[in-house]
């Protein structure tokens, strides 16, 4: 594979960073000994101006992007507000995110919503405040050559996946350009990692990818962040695709080797090609991992 293919990422996972990973002892289904690498999840508890919001189980590799994101997507950080601190302490295992605004989210904590989130995941209530009033890109296009690219760059980017498993990964592209890749045991955090950096980093993409399903809190973080198309190799919930159409977001499931689904905003693909030598490689690397896994 050529230089020109691998991802030229603004941010990646380090499969080689120790906190992450830890070698354990086992033995495989014949009775032998073995040794293989689990993934690493510790606490972070999350305060705001303060206010202690929540504890999450995160691989804690940026935990300052998780702690801005989940914020965000939980509508407790608005797009206009000035950040003027996000401290993090290794120690105490603990995020402070201090804003201009003064906050206060008493009544909101007292209301959450059961997701279907990795280990069942809560989000807080209001989930749909502000959905309504998000416009999308209507001219965003996506050429399914791009697609096929994009989906094939991502799977060379080294991963925790493929060094311990157990993990979620997405993305935020720009057409067949991934900018960032990013990993958590639970898929919303992988998410609420990569809103927290476009946030604090000012970036914008056109495509977002993730290894978790389309759901209805996926499509709703999707919309927030203002991303106009969603791509997943997992399928659908009914409410995840409903909300798409009504948002105007374009849908795109099930991407597996020659395959993908669209069941909402249809008019951003443009079909242009057939699968190529190197989406056939892309797809063909996806096989092995998904019989590895």
């Amino acid at each position: 594979m050529g230089s020109m293919d691998l991802p030229d990422l603004r941010v990646a996972p380090d499969p080689a960073d120790p906190r992450l990973t830890r070698r354990v002892s086992g033995r495989d289904q014949t009775g032998a000994v073995v040794e293989t690498s689990v993934t690493v999840e510790r606490p972070l508890t999350l305060y705001l101006n303060g206010q202690e919001i929540v504890t999450m189980m995160t691989i804690l590799d940026r935990p300052e992007d998780l702690a801005v994101g989940y914020l965000l997507n939980q509508g407790m950080l608005r797009t206009d507000d000035q950040l003027t601190a996000v401290e993090y302490d290794d120690d105490l295992g603990v995020v402070v995110v201090r804003t201009e605004r003064r906050t206060s989210f008493e009544e909101k904590l007292k209301k959450k919503t059961l997701t279907s989130g990795c280990a069942q995941g809560t989000a807080f209530g209001d989930l749909m405040e502000g959905f309504a009033e998000v416009k999308l890109d209507p001219e965003a296009r996506l050429r399914t050559s791009e697609l096929y690219r994009l989906l094939h760059r991502i799977n060379t980017v080294p991963s925790l996946y493929l060094e311990a498993g157990a993990i979620h990964g997405c993305a935020l592209a720009e057409g067949d350009r991934p900018l960032c890749y990013m990993e958590d045991v639970g898929r919303h955090n992988a998410v609420d990692k990569i809103a927290g950096w476009m946030f604090r980093e000012g970036v914008r993409g056109s495509v977002f990818y993730t290894t978790g399903r389309l759901t209805s809190e996926m499509v709703i973080k999707t919309v927030r962040m203002d991303i106009p198309i969603l791509v997943s190799r997992s399928g659908f919930t009914a409410w995840g695709v409903e909300l798409a159409r009504e948002a105007n977001l374009t849908l795109i499931g099930r991407c597996k080797g020659k395959r993908f689904t669209v069941l909402a905003g249809e008019e951003r693909l443009i079909w242009d090609a057939e699968l190529s030598y190197l989406e056939e490689e892309s797809a063909k690397h996806w096989r092995k991992n998904a019989r590895e896994e």
